[in-house]
């Protein structure tokens, strides 16, 4: 884990030119999708329309990754915005599901309850001057597993077909795989948080005694 560098720059970018390449532009849109997909499935309740807007922030997810390689036009800026929209739509699902009584209070609770653990720890890191972690393959895999577990939890709810019952088990699965991973790479994050945090606090503490 390094030191944050200075504000500014990102690779001679400028936060304005690095707003209008063309991944960041693809990140931003899904994060305004973000409202409309919560007030689709509060509002209205048209769940085939969420679960469309749903499945188009999954596409641009991997297009603006994609383009980002393609053009080279990597930043640190789509390195924050890719992640945030993933987080906001697992949120926004959640408290919907919630509501609506499709999952459980415990599963919101204890992924809310990681997000917070890891907030307050980034908190934490950048008061002792440290850049974000990484997102981690663990992190990977538990938004990938929760992506594909809410459409199907909204798929499989509140109906009884053929279809449903032989795509509930999925969506089950897909749900506590995520969960566990979303929970572990939380974990992973405070434990790479707490080293960094220590690491730096023992050579501040060796070059003031050297001074």
């Amino acid at each position: 884990m390094t030191k944050a560098r200075s504000a500014g720059t990102d690779g001679d970018l400028s936060l304005a030119r690095q707003l209008t390449t063309v991944p960041n532009l693809l990140s931003i849109l899904r994060l305004a999708g973000v409202p409309v997909f919560l007030w689709l499935l509060l509002g209205p309740e048209e769940d085939g329309w969420a679960l469309a807007l749903l499945v188009a922030s999954g596409v641009t997810d991997w297009l603006d990754g994609k383009l980002a390689r393609l053009l080279d036009q990597a930043t640190k800026l789509g390195q924050l915005l890719d992640p945030a929209a993933d987080r906001l739509y697992i949120a926004a699902a959640l408290l919907a599901f919630l509501v609506r009584g499709i999952v459980p209070w415990w599963v919101v609770a204890v992924l809310v309850g990681r997000e917070i653990m890891v907030g307050l720890a980034l908190v934490v890191l950048r008061r002792h001057g440290f850049a974000p972690p990484e997102v981690t393959y663990v992190g990977k895999a538990a938004t990938f597993n929760l992506m594909y577990a809410l459409p199907l939890m909204l798929l499989t709810h509140d109906s009884s077909t053929t279809f449903t019952d032989v795509v509930q088990p999925f969506a089950y699965a897909f749900t506590a795989w995520g969960a566990v991973l979303y929970v572990w790479s939380g974990v992973l994050y405070v434990w790479q948080i707490a080293r960094a945090v220590s690491s730096g606090s023992s050579g501040a503490r060796s070059s003031s005694h050297e001074a």
